[in-house]
């Protein structure tokens, strides 16, 4: 009973001293909370976010709630808060606003504002990306000339109204001063063609030329069997080119079956 009496003194102070650390921490949690609320609310004073609420827990979770007209502002929105310290992880509830876009609508739309996204920067034959909507999310595939050219193509389907939601699956293009010199030459190629020039007219409409390793694909519409047949000629004349995968599609093509028939 002596020894225990001794040691009260003891446990007191340790407990004491114990309540006096929470107590710490949670002033010290608070105070972390309290300026991460005031980090968000610094991102969310631009207007084009005054539809945005956060709530900021004391575990550092960041919670966000509300609406904004495109699915990009979303996305800056998340990325933001997370660079913000002492912000743990982010809950990104915010709902992209706006009334539904039937699916079919909203793929011809961006298939269409991909297909002349970068006409000025010269690379735009060079891509070749393709388009699915389901439900409002936009999936990107197919292969881009770089990095660049598939951000430019995921920001034109962020920015545009009716999406909900991207997911980037474009295959970019290894960097090859081969390849680019493949590129440059096939493209001379086909278009210096007297039957096949037409297609550079409409730069959004031109035959894609797609190259890997020496493996050339073209990809695009064509009027006629006979210029997909010359375009995949001219391709295999180039120096350097491996394979040749003619993908071209022809628009009359059924109606010319038809009448064949």
């Amino acid at each position: 009973m002596k020894g225990t009496f001794a040691s009260s003194p003891i446990l007191t102070i340790a407990l004491a001293l114990s309540i006096a650390l929470a107590v710490g921490e949670s002033a010290a949690m608070a105070q972390n909370t309290n300026q991460v609320q005031a980090e968000v609310q610094k991102v969310l004073s631009n207007s084009k976010y005054e539809g945005v609420h956060a709530s900021v827990q004391n575990n550092g979770l960041v919670v966000l709630t509300g609406s904004v007209e495109v699915f990009d502002l979303k996305e800056k929105i998340d990325h933001k808060v997370h660079r913000i310290k002492g912000v743990k992880a982010v809950e990104n509830d915010i709902h992209v606003a706006g009334a539904p876009i039937p699916d079919q609508e909203l793929s011809a739309k961006l298939a269409k504002a991909i297909e002349y996204d970068r006409v000025d920067y010269g690379t735009t034959p060079f891509n070749a990306i393709s388009v699915n909507v389901r439900d409002g999310v936009v999936t990107l595939g197919g292969r881009a000339y770089g990095p660049v050219d598939a951000d430019s193509a995921a920001a034109v389907a962020a920015n545009t109204k009716g999406v909900k939601d991207v997911i980037n699956d474009i295959q970019v293009d290894p960097p090859s001063p081969m390849d680019d010199s493949i590129r440059i030459q096939t493209f001379r190629a086909i278009y210096s063609y007297p039957s096949l020039n037409k297609y550079a007219m409409d730069p959004g409409k031109t035959i894609r030329i797609s190259v890997q390793n020496g493996r050339v694909t073209l990809i695009g519409v064509v009027d006629n069997q006979a210029d997909k047949y010359a375009a995949g000629i001219r391709a295999n004349t180039v120096p350097g080119v491996f394979h040749v995968d003619n993908q071209l599609q022809v628009v009359n093509d059924q109606d010319e079956k038809r009448a064949s028939r």
